[in-house]
């Protein structure tokens, strides 16, 4: 009897395992997170993710922290994002830097500097140490809200006040905010600087710069940058060799654009769908249709899939040479790819079908374009007025 009365109570009096319990919590705050996601009501949106904070299991997730700010500074609700964020500040996880670090960046992605540099400021009252990571999320969130002028300053003052060195982070930071500026010879004088104060330069530092020379056509600047990657043995990525095909393509080099990447075929790094955009972008410009089509054709060959930049490069080609059909063919592949054209492209695709004749193409590309991202008076048929 005393044996079956344990046996009983094991199996219904007995508590849960805790894999029980972890999968029972995990389901939980999945449903709360999908119920953020769908929640339409910004009022309602803001009071539930407050509420949701009370759990450190949901204070660990950084998407979900990242998707609702976002949605938020969308719809400039920028009191409502300061509502959840200062909120944040009350729980022990503050006295932690990366979660500072958090508050900051996501102030400075919604375009809240003077928010951002409170907060970095409250750190010391809040029990959170401050380092060279959370001066670089200060700094970054500076550069993401287009504070160019406060930038150097910062970098220049707050260094020395806190006794901190400034890092790689710190220096690309700065190369990025002086890129963006389009002050390409300061952001090259950094290079030089960090090099000087002992920070070895990384492929971030060199890509942003390539990026920038090629963009502004300086292509000689850019092939220098390349002599200083191998003088400190920085092994170029992808990223690198799309820069300078970009670069060729400004510069209607087209078939050095068609050598490298052939190169890269055969001696890495693998191009990627950028390189072929870039391949599509030099044929385009020079008038041949034909070969970009074919470059195009080839993508799948490749395990690559076309993105918007493939779709916006070909499309008005294919229109302004008439070939409405394969025009309609990959604007349907963009819509569905959720890769959203411009609206007057589509119009200019749709306005070519009406013209010859081919109504039902049109009609699709107008329903279709309706249905998955456009008003129903954006892209219409001719006919409709």
């Amino acid at each position: 009897m005393t044996s079956l009365f344990r046996l009983l109570y094991r199996n219904f009096c007995a508590t849960p395992s805790a894999t029980t319990v972890v999968t029972r919590t995990s389901a939980h705050l999945k449903t709360i997170v999908n119920d953020l996601f769908k929640e339409r009501n910004f009022d309602s949106l803001v009071n539930k993710f407050k509420k949701s904070s009370e759990s450190y299991r949901f204070r660990c997730k950084h998407r979900v922290y990242e998707v609702t700010i976002r949605r938020l500074a969308s719809a400039k609700r920028f009191s409502d994002i300061e509502e959840i964020l200062e909120d944040q500040k009350k729980y022990d996880d503050i006295g932690k830097e990366g979660f500072a670090i958090r508050l900051i960046s996501l102030y400075g992605k919604s375009g809240m500097f003077d928010k951002a540099s409170q907060t970095f400021d409250q750190l010391p009252e809040l029990k959170c140490q401050r380092t060279v990571k959370s001066f670089n999320a200060l700094l970054t969130a500076c550069v993401d809200t287009k504070n160019f002028d406060k930038a150097e300053p910062l970098f220049r003052e707050l260094p020395s006040s806190l006794s901190i060195k400034p890092d790689v982070y710190s220096y690309n930071i700065m190369i990025r905010a002086y890129c963006e500026m389009g002050s390409l010879d300061s952001a090259l004088a950094f290079l030089d600087e960090m090099e000087k104060n002992g920070v070895t330069p990384n492929l971030v530092t060199f890509n942003t710069l390539l990026n920038a020379f090629y963009e502004n056509n300086r292509f000689s600047d850019g092939e220098r940058i390349w002599v200083r990657m191998e003088n400190i043995n920085c092994v170029p990525d992808i990223r690198s060799f799309n820069a300078k095909l970009r670069g060729l393509v400004l510069g209607s080099e087209t078939s050095e654009v068609v050598k490298l990447v052939k190169e890269l075929e055969t001696k890495g790094p693998k191009p990627d769908i950028h390189s072929f955009n870039s391949l599509i972008k030099g044929h385009c410009n020079d008038g041949d249709l034909e070969a970009a089509k074919m470059i195009y054709s080839e993508l799948d060959e490749n395990d690559l899939m076309p993105n918007l930049s493939t779709f916006q490069t070909l499309v008005p080609c294919l229109c302004e040479k008439g070939d409405f059909d394969l025009a309609l063919k990959l604007c349907k592949e963009s819509l569905n790819r959720r890769c959203f054209l411009d609206v007057g492209l589509l119009q200019t695709v749709v306005d070519g079908l009406v013209k010859e004749s081919k109504f039902d193409g049109a009609k699709e590309l107008v329903e279709l374009g309706k249905e998955r991202c456009y008003g129903k008076s954006s892209l219409k048929l001719p006919s409709d007025g």
